[in-house]
């Protein structure tokens, strides 16, 4: 099932065309993948574990040159940003947040963490100061700039991350594996900031295999099965009911789900108490 969204009138953020990925040349992590993602966007990049929703990411954010096929971001090659070519302008506008937050928490406290990007632009230091307290404002951890990352829990450490990545005001945020390893109350937390996010504008491209978050954060649903190639493309609603793709994705168990999906009502977005 392929849910044909209108495309809007302006060029995509990001534009792929038959894009394959091949680890070491052989193994393949991606096979064919035709996808546009627009300005404004929340996304979510629905697959299993395995399925190379994590590897699509990294090609997203020109870590990773595509091993055939097209693709654009910001209408750059990706292929040259992934070589070096004017690779530091790129990521200014679009940021990466890795599912393991110890990856990008490096420095001797949270601030110094949040503020290492705006400081490599050469901003003044009070515009540095006042980009980290507007990431740490939004992320809601302002109180924990001064803590060493190694004193946060795990949430804490996965807002500094994103934290880290909004001081540097990207168009684009990418999220993998946003709600990995967290407790149900600090999920829900993290949940509803990346909600937020999304209604301030951003575009938003999240990978996930937890439905129940799939509602909240986004307004679209690409379905990425273990064949490593897109099942479907809709919004939330279409995607979650259709219990047919989610069994063949490996997203659900046909005899555990049974008894069938949640209600249509308890797929409509909701605000997680702050």
């Amino acid at each position: 099932m392929t849910e044909n969204i209108p495309a809007p009138a302006e060029q995509p953020v990001f534009h792929l065309r038959n894009v394959r990925y091949l680890y070491n040349g052989r193994q393949v992590a991606l096979d064919g993948i035709d996808l546009d993602v627009y300005r404004g966007e929340q996304v979510v990049l629905l697959g299993a574990n395995g399925s190379g929703k994590s590897t699509l990411l990294k090609l997203l954010d020109g870590i990773y040159a595509p091993t055939e096929g097209t693709m654009r971001v910001l209408g750059r090659d990706i292929k040259a940003v992934a070589s070096g070519e004017g690779a530091f302008g790129f990521h200014q506008e679009v940021g990466l947040v890795f599912q393991d937050p110890d990856v990008q928490l490096f420095s001797a406290t949270v601030f110094d963490d949040v503020a290492f990007g705006p400081l490599q632009l050469g901003l003044s230091q009070q515009e540095v100061e006042a980009r980290c307290k507007e990431a740490l404002e939004q992320m809601e951890i302002l109180h924990l700039a001064r803590r060493a990352p190694f004193e946060l829990s795990g949430g804490e450490k996965k807002r500094a991350a994103i934290a880290s990545v909004l001081s540097l005001h990207p168009e684009v945020i990418l999220l993998d594996e946003p709600t990995a390893s967290l407790d149900p109350r600090t999920k829900w937390v993290l949940v509803n900031l990346i909600r937020l996010l999304g209604q301030a504008g951003k575009t938003i491209i999240t990978t996930t295999h937890e439905l129940e978050i799939v509602p909240i954060i986004a307004k679209r649903v690409v379905v990425i099965g273990e064949e490593r190639r897109i099942l479907a493309d809709g919004t939330p609603a279409q995607i979650l009911r259709d219990r047919d793709l989610l069994i063949r994705a490996n997203l659900i168990h046909a005899q555990l789900h049974q008894f069938g999906l949640p209600r249509e009502q308890e797929l409509e977005p909701f605000a997680p108490e702050r």
